[in-house]
């Protein structure tokens, strides 16, 4: 049977969010762009492939869907029984069969509809018939919607179940609610179930694995049970019977002595034989817990009576407390024996270890005449060992020497050293920071501190550390003076230079005489004058010179500048060429070219470059912005609008 892990099961999507994908998909995964004068061959495949397409997509889908929840009749009977206590078999298996019903269904309207789309004549009937194949799939999923929430919540509640294998050495705790399971099972193992004073505190299967004779255990902690019949009970407690009932595993029933679960043990006892058919063939153990409050010892006569009917059945019986941790180690250890015993004996009795056993053979020798045969050792080996036994003598261990001396046995680490008995024991030099410690510590350092600062004070009483008085004479004011003087004008010198680099603009003083303009109309007028000349009737003249200017009339032939056909230009001189530019400023074509030899060259060179980009990269001109491929449709439209699907 193979084993499932419930928590790789994909996610199952919403009625709603599975035709939004299907349908997002065709668009993204299937040309989009269709037109009339296509033929009609085109036109056809190109709806059909949707069609297609769509159908596909949800087929693929809903077929991870079945094959990924388990099949109740392929997976172990454990899974099974406890898939069908806490979901509902009935229900589960319509759900699956619905969804498999969805997917034929889904099936037959695609070929359906690829065989009427053979036949369709114009663009508008194969529109229609692609719009209907898929209102129809989408159709059929909405009527699933029940069906895909159901599954979904199945899915997260299996990931979240305990991973079981039925097959592995198993330990599984039953009995009366809060009598002490849970706390035996945090004790040894890593589990972490909760654990409070009231019953039912556990509500479903907890897992915990230990070790034991370097094998690896899992211990089930399973919910109380109560003493009532078979169908009055609930989903809590049916999930222990179910493990109860298909796992192989050993059996641990816990009583409470102290009867502080609210049971008494005959209550108890009464569980046990209730049940008692799920025991059969498998090892078990009933476990007295909380002999801290009431020992065994101290039972009364009728509850000592009452447990002696598992002496009867031989039933182990163990004690242990897990307040006190208790017999708790001796628990497990008799739980895990038990089971390997019953394992062995299993393996042994199959039909198994028969054909292993009859592979095997092994050679025993037999006594034939009753003499004796020693082993034969050659003469030479025996001497060569005894010399290596004169070579080699023992040497005694600690352990040996502690052994003969008993308490009057002391360590001694340094008599084992390769130094001479003179530096054995001497002390090891401890270093901190690179200095030796020893180095620092002096038994008379404070002897030697006081005669140093008796020193010190007796050099201060001679004044020896007196310093002699400075008489300042007039050089040194003098120098003083300059020195401060000289400080004043760097100063100012380091101001006056950051205003000249911060200031962008001369400052003009206001008291600075304004400019007279020595070039002006009036000055030429009255020098004129002066010199003899009529200045009559030049009011309103302007004294200045203007340059020539090369005017051009553009004529256009009727076509934008795109055409092939070139511009006609009409170019009209108003004056020369060379009167239009000023001598000082040459064309900016001609601007640092020496001669015309350097200009016509260079016009050769200019040509080439623009006629090479030209025909390398297809280009009209030098500074065309030629664009190759022109965009596609769902390029260059906008963003549909919400609700708008008609481009699907």
């Amino acid at each position: 049977m193979p084993m499932y892990n419930f928590k790789k099961i994909t996610v199952v999507p919403t009625a709603k969010d599975m035709i939004n994908i299907m349908l997002s998909k065709t668009q993204r995964k299937t040309p989009t762009v269709i037109h009339k004068h296509y033929k009609i061959s085109r036109i056809r495949s190109f709806y059909m492939r949707k069609v297609r397409f769509t159908q596909q997509n949800f087929h693929e889908r809903l077929s991870l869907i079945i094959q990924e929840f388990p099949k109740l009749e392929n997976v172990h009977p454990f899974y099974a029984d406890l898939m069908n206590t806490l979901y509902d078999k009935d229900h589960y298996k319509i759900a699956l069969g619905q969804i498999n019903q969805a997917r034929h269904l889904i099936d037959n309207v695609g070929k359906e509809y690829v065989r009427l789309l053979k036949f369709g004549d114009s663009l508008y009937r194969c529109k229609l018939l692609k719009k209907a194949a898929l209102g129809r799939m989408v159709t059929i999923m909405k009527k699933q919607a029940s069906n895909l929430v159901y599954l979904e919540q199945i899915r997260q509640h299996l990931s979240r179940l305990p991973t079981i294998d039925p097959y592995t050495r198993t330990v599984i705790l039953c009995g009366f609610p809060n009598v002490g399971k849970s706390s035996f099972l945090n004790k040894i193992t890593r589990a972490d179930v909760e654990v409070h004073s009231y019953a039912f505190t556990t509500k479903s299967l907890y897992v915990g694995h230990t070790d034991y004779k370097y094998l690896r255990w899992q211990i089930i902690d399973t919910p109380g049970v109560l003493d009532h019949p078979l169908e009055e009970r609930n989903i809590i407690e049916m999930q222990a019977i179910t493990a109860l009932a298909h796992l192989r595993a050993a059996i641990l029933y816990f009583i409470d002595v102290s009867e502080r679960c609210g049971y008494s043990i005959e209550q108890q006892i009464k569980l046990y034989e209730n049940i008692k058919p799920l025991f059969m063939n498998k090892p078990l153990m009933v476990v007295c817990n909380k002999t801290d409050i009431v020992p065994l010892s101290e039972l009364s006569q009728e509850n000592k009576e009452a447990l002696s009917i598992f002496e009867k059945h031989s039933v182990p019986i163990l004690s242990m407390s897990t307040m006190t941790d208790e017999g708790i180690m001796e628990v497990k250890q008799t739980a895990c024996d038990s089971l390997l015993t019953y394992r062995i004996e299993n393996k042994v009795h199959a039909k198994k270890i028969d054909n292993i056993l009859n592979r095997l053979h092994l050679a025993v020798p037999q006594e034939r005449d009753g003499k004796e045969r020693p082993p034969f050792i050659p003469e030479k080996v025996i001497e060569k060992r005894q010399h290596e036994n004169l070579l080699t003598i023992k040497r005694i261990l600690e352990k040996e020497l502690e052994e003969q001396l008993g308490d009057d046995y002391i360590l001694d680490l340094k008599k084992n050293y390769d130094l001479s008995d003179e530096y054995k024991y001497d002390k090891i030099p401890e270093f901190w920071e690179g200095h030796n410690v020893a180095d620092f510590i002096d038994p008379a350092i404070f002897k030697k501190l006081e005669e140093l600062e008796q020193e010190e004070k007796l050099r201060e009483e001679a004044g020896f550390y007196s310093v002699p008085k400075l008489e300042i004479d007039e050089t040194l004011m003098e120098i003083r003076s300059l020195a401060r003087k000289i400080r004043e004008r760097k100063s100012i010198m380091r101001q006056e230079s950051r205003i000249v680099k911060q200031s962008c603009k001369p400052v003009i003083p206001r008291t600075a005489p304004a400019r007279v303009r020595e070039r002006s109309v009036s000055n030429f007028r009255n020098k004129m004058e002066d010199l003899g000349v009529s200045m009559e009737g030049t009011d309103n003249a302007h004294f200045t010179r203007t340059r020539g200017r090369v005017r051009s009339l553009s004529v256009s032939s009727g076509k934008s500048r795109s055409a092939s056909r070139p511009v006609k230009k009409i170019k009209i001189d108003m004056e020369n060429r060379s009167a239009s530019r000023s001598q000082s400023r040459p064309p900016r074509n001609e601007s640092g070219i020496k001669d015309i030899i350097m200009k016509n060259k260079l016009k050769k060179v200019a040509h080439k470059a623009i006629a090479k980009k030209v025909k390398k990269q297809g280009l009209k001109g030098e500074a065309d912005r030629f664009i190759g491929v022109k965009k596609p449709k769902h390029l260059f439209s906008g963003k549909r609008g919400i609700g708008k699907t008609s481009r699907r």
